[in-house]
């Protein structure tokens, strides 16, 4: 397996970071994607509304979904 090397990889800002929401469920809770640096590589995390609230402000993040 030949991995790239760092010469190779596209540069990162680790400080961007970037939310998209996919539902918002009549329980409260919000479903989204969370990425850091690239908003190609995400993970899908589902918090509370209001934690969701924090968690968005806590990172300032860049809304994707609007």
């Amino acid at each position: 397996m030949n991995l790239p090397s760092d010469s190779q990889l596209p540069a990162v800002d680790t400080s961007l970071r970037y939310v998209r929401v996919l539902e918002r469920r009549a329980d409260g809770l919000v479903s989204f994607e969370f990425s850091i640096g690239w908003p190609e590589l995400a993970v899908e995390l589902m918090l509370p509304g209001p934690a969701f609230e924090a968690f968005c402000a806590n990172n300032r993040v860049q809304r994707l979904d609007t």
